[in-house]
């Protein structure tokens, strides 16, 4: 345990971040589950909420990666795949259309 002042500051601080640093990435695990669960779905495929989704997630994970909580790199290669899956959906769509 910390005895100087400022250590304890410093860990208080570090404790809050790491909090909210874990919602944030939490923010963003469910908002990529909510898009593949829709994708997946059978009933479900609707064009307009997939759209909805994708662009929730990028808004998310894009504030997170400007903020620095996870890299810009991690942040391009989980947009990337999502939007590999989110493009077959829409054409697996306008293909039954």
């Amino acid at each position: 345990m910390a005895n100087i002042k400022q250590q304890k500051k410093r860990n208080r601080q570090n404790e809050k971040r790491r909090i909210k640093n874990s919602n944030v990435k939490s923010t963003i695990r469910t908002a990529a589950k909510k898009l593949v669960k829709t994708i997946e779905s059978k009933e479900g495929k609707d064009l307009n909420k997939i759209q909805e989704y994708f662009l929730n997630f990028t808004k998310t994970i894009d504030t997170a990666a400007g903020k620095g909580i996870i890299k810009k790199n991690t942040a391009a290669r989980k947009k990337s795949r999502l939007a590999k899956k989110v493009n077959a959906a829409i054409a697996s769509l306008k293909e039954t259309a």
